[in-house]
């Protein structure tokens, strides 16, 4: 592997970036404050701007750690940040990583996430050098499931009462591609 950092991605509808201290209204307002969102996430949501103004600096000092990876997403056609991407938990010694994302429901179904988990896996193995990408979910959220089976992850399993969110104590599938099949996609 060879960390590169959050370097900036594009897609057709996405720019997957930094973070920058004028998020925080973006943040606060499009995801972070709505407990529809974050009832799956380990974090409550946001009371007040000020609690993404403190995340967004912590983030934007890690930024110069080539190990971090963590994206803004923006939608081109708005040029406001609509959700968050990021490695979560990585293991150096196999080459893999778990990846976490977030997004506003203004945008869910619109294959956004998709588009911006498969910008983010296809950088990290072409360009990092990863083997194996996974992701989780609790069972009770199979929306975000259906994001990981479109880039091509495979359901590993159901870990039972192994994860918490907003609800509780909840079980978590978990997800997985590795190189040789995102190889196997590029070339089909």
């Amino acid at each position: 592997m060879e960390h590169k950092g959050t370097k900036r991605l594009e897609t057709k509808r996405l720019i997957l970036r930094q973070y920058r201290v004028d998020d925080a209204e973006d943040m606060f307002n499009h995801w972070a404050s709505d407990p529809e969102v974050t009832k799956f996430l380990t974090w409550p949501a946001y009371t007040e701007v000020e609690m993404a103004n403190e995340r967004i600096a912590d983030w934007i000092s890690n930024y110069p750690d080539p190990a971090f990876y963590n994206w803004a997403i923006e939608l081109k056609s708005e040029g406001f940040i609509i959700g968050s991407i990021s490695v979560g938990r990585m293991n150096e010694t196999v080459a893999s990583a778990d990846i976490g994302y977030c997004m506003g429901k203004a945008w869910w179904g619109q294959g956004i996430m998709a588009e911006a988990l498969q910008a983010v896996v296809d950088y990290l193995f072409a360009e990092v050098g990863m083997n194996r990408i996974a992701a989780t979910h609790d069972k009770n959220n199979p929306n975000s499931g259906r994001v990981m089976d479109k880039v091509g992850m495979h359901v590993e399993g159901i870990l039972r009462a192994s994860g918490i969110n907003q609800l509780g104590i909840c079980d978590m599938v978990w997800h997985s591609i590795l190189r040789s099949e995102w190889e196997n996609r590029k070339n089909d």
